[in-house]
C-alpha cells in the first residue's frame, strides 16, 4: 500500500513541475529580457504594441521640452500638456499641446510683455505654431529621433519688432540616455527661423533623480560662442501630471539689446500640466 502511494506520487510530482515551468513561460514579462528606454516610458498600450514590459504605475509624463531646447519625447495620443512661463518685466508665456496620434504633437504658443505688475502697457504678440513627429523611438545604440517646428521666439524687440531670441523654427533632435541610469542628452540641429541658411545646435542634458526633481542645463544657440546661451535649472516634479521649473536663462551672457532691456541672465518660473481630453 504505501509502495503504492509513493509510486504514485513519484509520477505526479515531475508532472507538477512541467505544468508551473509551462505556466511561467507563457508569461510575456518573463519571456521579454528587461530594455533601456531611451526617453520616458509612453502609455502601456504603446509598449505592449513594442513587445515592451508592461510599464508600472506612477511613471512621470515624458520632457518633451527642458527649458529653451526640445527633446524626442512626445505626449500620448489623447494627451494635451499646457506649459505656463513667468519671465522678465511682468511677462507670461502660455504654450498648449496637443497628442494627435502616436508619436506627433501639434501645439501653439502666445506671449504677453508686461501682462503681471504695474506696467501701463501690455504686448500681446502673434501666437506661433508647434510640430513635432518622433519617427524612431530608439534602441540601446540609437537614440530617437524627432523632426519639428518651433516658432517661439523670446524677449521681443520693440525696436526690430522680432524676437532678439529667435524662433527655433525647423529641427532635428535625438535622445538617448547614456552612462548611468536618468542621464539623457538631447542634441538638436536647427534652421531658424529667421535666418533658414545658417545651422544652428543645442547640446542639453538632464539628470533625473527618483523621478522627484531633475537637474536642466543646455548650451543653446550654438552658431558662434558669444551668441549662444547657456540655461541651467531645476526641475520639481510635483505630482505625476504637475512639473514645476525654475532657470536661468543665458547665464553666460551680458549687455543690452538694441532696444535697451537686458541681455544678461533672465531668471524664470515655468509650471506645466498634463491631462487627457
Amino acid at each position: 500500500m504505501n509502495a503504492a502511494i509513493l509510486s504514485a506520487v513519484a509520477l505526479i510530482l515531475p508532472l507538477t513541475r512541467a505544468q508551473a515551468s509551462s505556466n511561467t513561460s507563457s508569461d510575456p514579462a518573463a519571456q521579454v529580457s528587461p530594455q533601456m528606454i531611451p526617453i520616458k516610458p509612453k502609455s502601456q498600450a504603446q509598449q505592449d504594441a513594442l513587445g515592451l514590459i508592461p510599464t508600472p504605475t506612477g511613471l512621470i509624463e515624458p520632457d518633451t521640452m527642458i527649458i529653451d531646447a526640445n527633446t524626442a519625447a512626445t505626449l500620448d495620443p489623447g494627451t494635451f500638456a499646457t506649459q505656463t512661463r513667468f519671465y522678465s518685466g511682468g511677462g507670461v508665456l502660455q504654450y498648449i499641446s496637443l497628442g494627435v496620434f502616436n508619436g506627433l504633437n501639434v501645439g501653439a504658443s502666445m506671449t504677453a510683455d508686461g501682462l503681471i505688475g504695474n506696467s501701463s502697457s501690455v504686448g500681446v504678440r502673434t501666437p506661433q505654431a508647434q510640430v513635432k513627429y518622433r519617427f524612431f523611438d530608439g534602441n540601446h545604440y540609437v537614440p530617437a529621433l524627432a523632426v519639428g517646428y518651433d516658432g517661439q521666439g523670446y524677449d521681443y524687440n520693440r525696436i526690430t519688432h522680432k524676437y532678439n531670441d529667435p524662433g527655433r523654427g525647423f529641427y532635428l533632435v535625438g535622445t538617448q540616455e547614456l552612462f548611468i541610469p536618468g542621464l539623457v542628452f538631447s542634441p538638436s540641429v536647427n534652421a531658424s527661423g529667421t535666418n533658414s541658411s545658417s545651422i544652428y545646435g543645442a547640446l542639453p542634458v538632464t539628470y533625473t533623480i527618483e523621478n522627484k526633481v531633475s537637474i536642466l542645463a543646455e548650451w543653446d544657440n550654438i552658431h558662434n560662442f558669444s551668441d549662444s546661451r547657456v540655461n541651467v535649472g531645476l526641475r520639481f516634479y510635483i505630482t505625476n501630471h504637475f512639473d514645476l521649473d525654475v532657470a536661468v536663462r543665458r547665464a553666460n551672457q551680458s549687455g543690452y539689446y538694441s532696444d535697451g532691456t537686458s541681455r544678461g541672465p533672465e531668471r524664470i518660473i515655468q509650471l506645466r500640466y498634463v491631462g487627457n481630453f
